[in-house]
C-alpha cells in the first residue's frame, strides 16, 4: 500500500503554472513521467470553457511560455534524443492560433525566461561574458567548447546558485522584433559553427493539426536558421536576478545583483529603456540593510510595484513591503502598509490591485485600492484549508493556482467583484491519497498561539506520529508538496504533524522576530509545545514518534537531536545546516554569515553532537550550493566520532546517509524521489516499528 501511495504521488500530472493574457486565454504547464518513467517532461494545456486543448505533443519539455494577444504562444523546448535524453539547450519556437509549431531561434546557451514586450519579444540569455552580441558570443563559446575548457574565473560573489555553477557566461535581457507576418516571415541562416554545436539534432516541427504542436527531432538537413534576431540590451553592472516588462514594451525594472565595498552579492533596482536607447537608470541602491526588487508596472505603464526586503542582520528580522513607485518623479510610497502581512500584489486596473498570502495556515487573496491604507480579503483566509499562487489577471478575472496540505494544485477563477472561488477544468491529477486532515492548537512559552496541521491514517488509532519541521526558515505548511508530502506516511500508518512555529509566515510580522535571533530558541519550544499536545491525544502512541525535516527544517532536526535524547525513536535530517559557522563562509547565500556570528556561539547544532542519542538517517544532495555537501559530510563524521547513539548488536553505527551525487537541495528526479520516499519510511518503520526494512535493490 506505501509504495502504491508513493507512486500514485510520483507519477501523477502535475500542475507545473499557469500562463494568461489580458484577453482572457489560460494556459497550463502540466509536468508528468516521460514513456520511461524516469524523467518528467512538461506539456502545454489551454483551459477553454469547459474544454481542456492539448498544445504541445511529444518528448520535447516545454521550458518559458509567453502568450501575445494575437493568440501566437511563444515558449522554449528541449529536444529530445534517441536516447530519450534532452538536449542541453532549448530551443525556441513559436505556435499560432492554427497550424504547426515553427522554429524561431537556437543558440549555444539556449534560452531562458521569456515576455511579451509590444511587438517585440523580450528573452534572457546566458551570453559570453565577453560577448557582446550574438555573433560573438557564438564564436566565442564555440571556442571554449573545442577547447574542452570549463573553468570560469569571476570577480564577485556569489559563483554558485542552488543547483547550478556560475559563469562563465553571465545573464543579459535581448529583444527581437516580431515581423507582421510570423508565419511568412523568412529564415536566416546559421553560421556552421553555431549549428554543429547548437542544434546537431535540429529539425523543423512534424505537421500537426490546429492548436497542437510537435517539437520532437527529425532529420531536416535544411536546419539550422533563426526566424527572430536577437539585439543585447545594455545592463548595468552586476548579474540579472529578476526582471519585469511593461505592457508597451518600452521598459523593463531588473534587479542586478553585485558586490560593492563591503556589501557581498546585494541586489540594485534599475529601470532599462527597450527600445529608446538611452542607459541603464538607477532607481534604488541596495544598502546592508535594505534590498529592492521589480513588481508590475500599472496598465498604463505610468507606475511601477517595487519590492522593499528589510534583509535579516544581527539586529533585525527579515520583512518585506511593496511599495508603489511613479515612474516619473521616482518618488515611492508604501502599499497597503497597515496590512500585516507579506503579499504578492498584480495589477486588476489602474487604481485596484489585488494580492495573495500566506494566511494563518492558509492562503487569502485581498483587494484594494492603490491609495487604501489596507485591503480587504476577497477570498480565502482561516475558515478554509486553501492557499493561493501564481496570480494572475485574464479577461478582468484573477486566475491562480490553489491548492492545500491535502489538496493537489489546480486552477481556479476569482470573481473581483464578489470573491467566488471557481474552479476552473484541471488539466492535472486531483491525487486522493488516504487519511484525515484536523488542527491542533498549543500556546507557546511567551503566550503567543500556535497551530499546526495533523495528518492522521485512517482508524482509531494510536498511530505512530512522524513531526516534520519546514523549511524557510521563512515559511508555512499551508499548500500542497511533492516532495515533502504527508500522503506516502499516512498510508504507511503514520500520523504526520506539520507545526507552524516562530518565523512561519502568515501570522504577522511578530511572529518572525520571535525567532529569527533564536534559531534554536522560540522556534524549537514553539514546535515541543504542539508536539506535547499531540501526542496527549488518544488517537496518537506518544512512545512511538519521529522527527524530521528539510533545509532549516533539517537545522531544526539537528537541534532536536542534540536536546531530546531518546524522545524520538529516530530523526531524519535533510539538506541540513549542521555547523552555523562553517555554513556562512561556504554557501551561496551572501546573507547568512553576518546576522549568524552571534548565534553561532548559542544556536549551532554541531555543538550538542555528544547529546545525540537517536539514531539519525542523513539525506544530502551533493549539487546542493545552498547548504553545501559538507555540512552533511561533516554531519556523517561527527556521528560517527561524537554521538551517543548506541551501536547495534554488531557494535556498528545505526545512522544512516543517503547520498544523492547528482542532485541538489531537493530531490527532483524521478526514480531519486521514489528511493527518497522509501528509505525514509524504512527508516521510519525499523526505528519506530521495530518492523525489519529491505533495501530497494535500485539502492545497489
Amino acid at each position: 500500500m506505501t509504495s502504491q501511495s508513493i507512486e500514485t504521488l510520483l507519477d501523477a500530472t502535475r500542475l507545473a503554472g499557469l500562463e494568461t493574457t489580458e484577453g482572457g486565454r489560460i494556459l497550463a504547464k502540466v509536468s508528468r513521467p516521460d514513456e520511461k518513467g524516469t524523467a518528467y517532461r512538461t506539456a502545454l494545456i489551454e483551459i477553454d470553457g469547459d474544454r481542456l486543448l492539448p498544445l504541445t505533443r511529444g518528448s520535447s519539455s516545454i521550458g518559458a511560455v509567453a502568450a501575445a494577444e494575437d493568440g501566437t504562444i511563444f515558449f522554449t523546448a528541449k529536444r529530445v534524443g534517441e536516447d530519450g535524453e534532452e538536449s542541453e539547450d532549448a530551443q525556441l519556437w513559436a505556435l499560432p492560433v492554427r497550424g504547426e509549431a515553427r522554429e524561431l531561434a537556437s543558440r549555444l546557451g539556449g534560452f531562458g525566461g521569456l515576455a511579451m514586450a509590444g511587438r517585440h519579444l523580450l528573452v534572457e540569455l546566458e551570453v559570453h561574458s565577453q560577448a557582446a552580441d550574438e555573433a560573438e558570443h557564438r564564436e566565442l563559446s564555440t571556442t571554449r567548447k573545442d577547447a574542452k575548457v570549463t573553468a570560469a574565473l569571476h570577480a564577485g560573489f556569489p559563483t554558485r546558485y542552488w543547483d547550478q555553477d556560475l559563469g562563465p557566461t553571465r545573464p543579459v535581457l535581448a529583444i527581437a522584433a516580431l515581423p507582421d507576418d510570423l508565419a511568412s516571415a523568412e529564415r536566416t541562416r546559421v553560421p556552421a559553427t553555431e549549428g554543429a554545436a547548437a542544434s546537431a539534432s535540429a529539425a523543423a516541427s512534424a505537421p500537426s493539426s490546429a492548436s497542437s504542436a510537435s517539437t520532437d527531432a527529425t532529420d531536416d538537413e535544411d536546419r539550422p536558421t533563426q526566424v527572430l534576431h536577437f539585439r543585447h540590451l545594455p545592463m548595468p553592472a552586476g548579474r540579472l536576478l529578476e526582471w519585469t516588462v511593461d505592457r508597451s514594451g518600452e521598459r523593463a525594472l531588473v534587479a542586478m545583483q553585485d558586490s560593492r565595498d563591503d556589501l557581498l552579492g546585494v541586489p540594485h533596482l534599475h529601470l532599462l529603456d527597450l527600445v529608446g536607447g538611452q542607459p541603464p537608470r538607477l532607481l534604488r541602491e541596495a544598502t546592508a540593510e535594505i534590498e529592492y526588487g521589480p513588481g508590475e508596472f500599472s496598465p498604463e505603464g505610468t507606475r511601477a510595484l517595487i519590492g522593499r526586503f528589510q534583509t535579516w542582520t544581527e539586529t533585525a528580522s527579515m520583512d518585506t513591503a511593496v511599495e508603489v513607485l511613479d515612474l516619473v518623479t521616482g518618488e515611492s510610497r508604501p502599499l497597503w502598509p497597515e496590512l500585516d502581512h507579506w503579499i504578492d500584489p498584480l495589477w486588476l486596473d489602474e487604481t485596484t490591485l489585488v494580492a495573495t498570502s500566506d494566511d494563518q495556515g492558509r492562503g487569502s487573496v485581498w483587494i484594494g485600492g492603490v491609495d487604501d491604507p489596507a485591503p480587504r480579503r476577497l477570498a480565502g483566509g482561516p475558515e478554509q484549508e486553501l492557499a493561493f499562487s501564481s496570480a494572475s489577471i485574464a479577461g478582468g478575472a484573477i486566475i491562480a493556482s490553489a491548492s492545500g496540505i491535502a489538496v493537489a494544485p489546480h486552477p481556479v477563477r476569482i470573481d473581483p467583484a464578489t470573491g467566488v472561488v471557481e474552479a476552473l477544468p484541471n488539466p492535472a491529477d486531483a491525487v486522493t491519497l488516504p487519511g484525515t486532515l484536523t488542527e491542533v492548537t498549543a500556546t507557546a512559552e511567551d503566550g503567543t498561539d500556535l497551530r499546526a496541521w495533523l495528518r492522521l491514517p485512517e482508524g482509531e488509532g494510536p498511530h505512530p506520529l512522524v513531526v516534520f519541521a519546514h523549511g524557510g526558515p521563512w515559511g508555512s505548511w499551508n499548500a500542497w508538496t511533492y516532495r515533502w508530502n504527508p500522503g506516502p506516511f499516512v498510508a504507511a500508518g503514520y500520523a504526520v504533524l506539520l507545526p507552524d512555529p516562530a518565523i512561519s509566515t502568515g501570522y504577522g510580522q511578530s511572529m518572525i522576530e520571535r525567532g529569527q535571533h533564536q534559531l534554536g530558541g522560540a522556534p524549537y519550544t514553539d514546535i515541543m509545545a504542539l508536539t506535547d499536545v499531540t501526542v496527549g491525544r488518544a488517537d496518537i502512541d506518544a512512545e512511538r514518534t519521529a522527527f524530521a525535516g528539510g533545509s532549516y527544517g533539517g537545522y531544526m532536526a539537528n537541534w532536536v537531536a542534540g536536546h531530546t535524547g531518546d524522545r524520538f525513536r529516530c530523526i531524519v535530517t535533510h539538506a541540513s545546516l549542521w555547523d552555523t559557522d562553517t555554513m556562512g563562509h561556504t554557501t551561496d547565500n551572501a546573507g547568512w554569515e553576518r546576522p549568524m556570528r552571534e548565534q553561532n556561539t548559542r544556536y549551532n547544532p554541531k555543538s550538542f553532537v555528544g547529546e545525540i542519542v537517536a539514531p539519525m538517517l542523513v539525506i544530502h544532495g551533493d549539487k546542493d550550493y545552498r547548504v553545501p555537501i559538507a555540512q552533511g559530510h561533516a554531519l556523517w563524521y561527527d556521528l560517527h566520532e561524537f554521538s551517543a547513539t548506541p551501536r547495534d548488536a554488531e557494535g556498528r553505527t545505526q545512522h544512516r546517509y543517503l547520498y544523492f551525487p547528482d542532485e541538489g537541495h531537493w530531490i527532483q528526479g524521478r526514480g531519486n524521489a521514489q528511493v527518497w520516499y522509501e528509505t525514509f519510511l524504512g527508516f521510519l518503520d525499523e526505528h519506530v516499528r521495530g518492523q525489519a526494512w529491505e533495501r530497494p535493490a535500485t539502492l545497489g
